[in-house]
């Protein structure tokens, strides 16, 4: 697929990374000429020096014969104007725009064909701001991510000492669990290294290991490898920009937020856009601060200012200080790596977060879903089924009997999303849910309409998955 992209930002060139790994061809366009050299030293791609919103640049590019375009410059008004332009001068068929104002994200008509002509917009501030959300719903969790339209939970969690199943082969967790509630151990991850879990596989302690379970059984499940943190009542929050004052405005509702900013002009704007939240003019570095406003009593601290060096010491200080938790946003993958694990708890790559959605927009084949997983390390995708035993290679074919990719791993399996099933929510309470949870076992027949999440613990083996799911598409 011939793709052009618009900015060499951190999110463009996330997704260059991506995409070039894929076997596609991309030409990346930005107005930095140092930028895109040390792209280009590294990865397999063309580069064009230019405003993004100018017909000459586009056309420099070669969206005369584009498959795809994606604008994720920091602008807006330049990502509307390069879409407006493909669809009207280059014809290019898909257009995929980053966009923060919220005006014009609620508004579909103005991103319909007849005016920017907006395929799919891309927030990458909500995606980001929704992720630390529901990190703040499982405190204890490292990554936390829905499929089948949030009908199945992937959750990953650091093993502990004292854990269930610490010591224990993996087939032990049955053992622990209600007859009627199912889950599955889809990748361990020790020592940074990848591991493929069988139920003879012993769970260490410091094992990253990602479960997956239905919605309603997910907690009960983490009980197995550690131990429940309590629930997040006070937060602070380092930087009042885009994802701060929207993680701010999520959280005030159940929790006690203060946010600490360092511009006093920004800090007096987002005050009167936050109805409970305390806000302070300060340095989130301040030691006499974070002590003077209580950081010890903090359940949770979020660095999120723009800039990594400023969150990874906020956050090592607010850790040091006494916060139960703390999380970072760090921009920069190898800053990330070094610092998860030692004083961070959880180091959160921005990029790497939000263009799940938007790979799932560019993927051969009916990919609902793309997430990320360990900064970009590995990723699992939820594939969409068609078709039938003639035209499909895994319709009504046992998982056992399916090709085997190296490196891939069928989880589970999500069926039926257009009906209402009875499930059990707890030991004593029953609910309704859309959709069944099939955890994939060998002897699962997988069926036409399910959503299958495959796990990849390396991405190159992404191509061989979406040619294994695609209709009519042989794999050997």
């Amino acid at each position: 697929m011939k793709i052009v992209i618009l900015g060499a930002g951190q999110v463009g060139a996330s997704v260059a990374e991506s995409l070039v790994s894929e076997e596609n061809d991309i030409t990346i366009v930005d107005t930095d000429a140092t930028r895109l050299a040390q792209l280009q030293d590294r990865l397999d791609l063309r580069t064009v020096t230019g405003n993004a919103a100018h017909p000459s640049a586009l056309r420099a590019a070669g969206l005369d014969d584009a498959d795809m375009l994606i604008a994720v410059t920091q602008s807006d008004q330049t990502n509307l104007v390069a879409c407006k332009l493909a669809h009207c001068l280059f014809n290019v068929p898909t257009r995929i725009a980053r966009l923060r104002t919220r005006d014009i994200l609620e508004n579909e008509e103005l991103l319909s064909t007849a005016n920017f002509a907006v395929d799919y917009a891309l927030c990458p501030e909500q995606v980001i701001t929704d992720y630390i959300t529901r990190l703040v719903d499982f405190p204890s969790a490292l990554q936390v991510l829905g499929f089948g339209e949030n009908r199945l939970a992937l959750v990953a969690v650091r093993a502990y000492s004292g854990g269930l199943l610490v010591g224990k082969p993996i087939r032990d967790m049955r053992l622990h669990l209600p007859p009627e509630i199912d889950a599955r151990i889809a990748a361990i991850y020790r020592r940074d290294r990848a591991i493929t879990p069988s139920g003879d596989t012993v769970i260490e302690e410091g094992d990253e290991v990602f479960l997956l379970a239905a919605e309603e059984h997910i907690r009960m499940v983490m009980r197995e490898l550690r131990r429940m943190m309590r629930p997040v009542h006070r937060v602070m929050i380092a930087g009042g920009g885009n994802i701060g004052l929207r993680v701010a405005q999520v959280l005030e509702a159940n929790c006690a937020v203060k946010v600490v900013e360092g511009l006093r002009a920004r800090a007096e704007f987002i005050a009167g856009e936050l109805k409970s939240a305390l806000v302070l003019s300060g340095d989130a570095t301040d030691e006499d601060l974070l002590e003077k406003e209580g950081i010890e009593e903090m359940d949770l601290f979020l660095a999120l200012t723009n800039d990594d060096e400023d969150n990874i010491m906020a956050a090592s200080l607010a850790k040091r200080l006494g916060a139960k938790r703390v999380v970072a946003l760090i921009n920069r993958r190898a800053y990330a790596d070094l610092v998860q694990g030692g004083p961070i708890d959880i180091a959160i790559s921005p990029a790497q977060v939000s263009i799940g959605s938007l790979l799932a927009h560019v993927r051969r084949g009916d990919v609902a879903q793309v997430h990320s997983l360990r900064r970009g390390a590995a990723e699992a995708l939820e594939m969409v089924v068609h078709g039938d035993a003639k035209s499909s290679r895994v319709v009504g074919r046992r998982i056992a009997d399916l090709p085997v990719i190296q490196g891939a791993v069928i989880a589970a399996i999500v069926r039926d999303l257009d009906t209402y099933q009875d499930v059990l929510i707890d030991a004593h309470t029953f609910g309704r849910r859309r959709g069944r949870v099939v955890i994939a076992h060998k002897d699962v027949v997988i069926e036409s309409g399910d959503h299958v999440i495959v796990f990849c613990l390396n991405k190159k083996v992404v191509k061989k998955v979406e040619k294994l799911f695609a209709v009519g598409f042989h794999f050997f």
